[in-house]
């Protein structure tokens, strides 16, 4: 299974002046644990990384003290998630039919986890790692008003890995250029060209490290998981 890593963030909300998957947790990068995941997992064969051309020393110091034994490949990104997961589509060897997406900053995210979603695509066009809503949530206009609460039933906060078929997601991403979409995940691509996206059974510990309060938490749960 191929998997591509969209890591050329700033990371603002994070108040950083560089990209926040540099930023250590527990005395490695973020982006090292999301790679050590990829590594330790049963399923993922390839990885590529995109990055700004800017970060790719860091990335490549990271490489080299992992020493990971599968092929990882420095991929520039683009000044959108979209852009940089479209350069990535690109990037990837004419023999990849399936791919799975992961965005750096998760991670938490387990090599099982990893592996439950590569195992799934096997059998579907598209996925995307996800679990329940808990909290009840609003619909809010822009004056801040409550318009309507949803069924929390139907809800599913939507996480990565996201899993793909490679062509019809390449040819979701030359559709979404050709007609000005602007999308936060690849899933919605899928959805706005009327295909499916199965759901797979996510983590409650595969957050996004987006603020200094996610890192925080990020450093809890991996201190009890090293701890076990």
């Amino acid at each position: 299974m191929y998997l591509l890593i969209p890591a050329a963030g700033m990371g603002k909300r994070m108040g950083s002046d560089r990209n926040k998957l540099l930023l250590e947790l527990l005395g490695k990068p973020l982006l090292a644990w999301t790679l050590l995941a990829a590594e330790h997992s049963q399923r993922i064969s390839w990885i590529g990384i995109m990055g700004q051309p800017t970060d790719f020393p860091n990335f490549q110091d990271i490489l080299n003290n992992l020493q990971l034994t599968k092929p990882v490949q420095l991929i520039q990104g683009g000044d959108t998630r979209q852009e940089s997961v479209y350069n990535g589509l690109q990037a990837l060897p004419t023999s990849a039919k399936r791919v799975l997406i992961h965005d750096g900053a998760r991670c938490l995210a387990t090599p099982e986890l990893l592996d439950r979603c590569a195992d799934t695509l096997e059998h579907c066009q598209g996925l995307i790692a996800a679990i329940p809503v808990k909290d009840t949530i609003k619909i809010v206009n822009q004056k801040k008003i409550v318009q309507d609460t949803p069924d929390r039933s139907n809800l599913w906060a939507a996480q990565t890995p996201q899993g793909f078929d490679v062509k019809l997601l390449k040819h979701c991403h030359h559709q979404g250029r050709e007609l000005g979409w602007v999308v936060t995940d690849d899933a919605a691509l899928f959805e706005k060209c009327q295909l499916p996206v199965n759901i797979v059974e996510g983590e409650e510990t595969n957050l996004k490290v987006t603020t200094p309060v996610d890192l925080a938490i990020a450093e809890f749960i991996l201190r009890q998981r090293l701890e076990k």
